[in-house]
């Protein structure tokens, strides 16, 4: 079996994921998630995008339902012994075989939480799934049960962490290497993924986003590859991943010359991310963190250019993206931890002088404050 983790980090996991099902008063957990799924049992596919379900009891059972294409994916890359297959044929509704495992776990009547807030579960399964156990058990809402145990990483998860950050940081060299005038988008990315395959790292949960000139102010992945200009801005955000743990990265790099602005707006993110790195620490609030980023940016007459969130956790997260729960936006309560993973992103889109600044780092929260996981400078470097 190819698991990534040891069998006590594993046992670890399932027991407290029981004791937060029976502090919430759930009998049973439905997973899903795939991250939590991956969490909790190693099991690692791209499956979920049809309708595939782990099952947890308090008993500590674990039974995932799932097609036949991913059976042998669950025996070697999971600890699941039980695995049963729905049969693709028209008209099928694998709720229904869902129903026959919850049976056969006498939870009938029972109390039953359900991870509805993810992307294994499309809005069509989940009608079918009310339907199909409507008068047989209550169900409540559990998406966040796993998800709030997951966002602590053990010392096992933080070791994934840094490889995936020297990764990242591989990446940053390849694009100082190759980004300069003349050349294509399509070779920087290239380069980056190179080395980050080359260093064992996995595929990232979404796409590397890259944009120069009026396309620098995008901060989504879109199919157009442009040839860098002998002045350009090239913005460019990715993440080293390693066993699916996601280091994050966000730079945008004056090409030939830099505009006077980009100057003032990579004084500023350099501000704004000093002191949000300030903020980050154990028992302040996340929305705190957010709130230092915005008055930074206010302060220093960025208020029209800036974002209304900067930054999210980072984890173990498969497609379509890596941000993670919880993200950092004004009054948000979670309560900084040791074992968080955030990137903080300042992000600054200037549409009137068509001007982007983007700066990203990744940060693991300690006892003391936090650390930087990549090790790269955060001057302005013009290529």
């Amino acid at each position: 079996m190819g698991l990534h983790f040891s069998k006590e980090e594993f046992s670890n996991r399932k027991e407290k994921t029981i004791n937060s099902m029976k502090n919430e008063g759930v009998d049973a957990l439905i997973m899903f998630r795939q991250e939590s799924m991956y969490w909790l049992t190693g099991y690692d596919t791209f499956g979920y995008v049809f309708f595939q379900a782990l099952v947890l009891d308090q008993k500590g059972n674990v039974i995932l339902l799932t097609r036949a294409p991913d059976l042998r994916q669950a025996q070697n890359t999971s600890n699941i012994s039980d695995i049963r297959i729905w049969v693709d044929k028209d008209g099928a509704n694998p709720a229904d075989d869902l129903k026959i495992i919850l049976d056969e776990l006498n939870l009938k009547g029972k109390k039953i939480g359900v991870e509805y807030e993810a992307y294994g579960l499309t809005g069509r399964n989940a009608l079918r799934l009310n339907t199909v156990l409507e008068n047989y058990c209550s169900i409540e809402d559990k998406s966040e049960l796993i998800t709030k145990l997951r966002v602590i990483k053990s010392n096992e998860e933080i070791s994934y962490v840094k490889k995936a950050a020297n990764l990242a940081d591989k990446a940053l060299d390849e694009v100082w290497k190759h980004a300069k005038a003349g050349v294509s988008e399509s070779k920087i990315l290239a380069e980056m993924n190179r080395v980050i395959f080359e260093g064992g790292g996995d595929y990232p949960a979404n796409e590397f986003i890259i944009g120069s000139g009026k396309n620098a102010l995008l901060c989504r992945y879109q199919a157009e590859k442009q040839i860098l200009n002998n002045q350009d801005q090239l913005t460019i955000e990715w993440a080293g991943t390693y066993r699916h743990y996601h280091s994050a990265m966000f730079r945008t790099i004056p090409i030939g010359k830099a505009d006077p602005k980009h100057h003032k707006m990579h004084e500023a993110c350099v501000e704004a991310l000093t002191n949000c790195e300030k903020k980050l620490k154990p028992g302040n609030k996340i929305g705190e963190v957010f709130d230092v980023h915005a008055k930074t940016f206010d302060d220093l007459g960025f208020k029209n250019s800036r974002m209304n969130a900067c930054g999210y956790s980072l984890g173990a997260t498969f497609s379509p993206n890596w941000m993670d729960w919880p993200m950092l936006y004004t009054g948000n309560p979670y309560i900084i931890e040791p074992g968080n993973v955030f990137f903080m992103h300042m992000i600054l889109m200037d549409s009137e002088n068509k001007l982007a600044m983007n700066l990203g780092e990744t940060f693991l929260v300690t006892n003391e404050g936090n650390e930087r996981m990549g090790k790269q400078k955060l001057d302005l470097v013009v290529l």
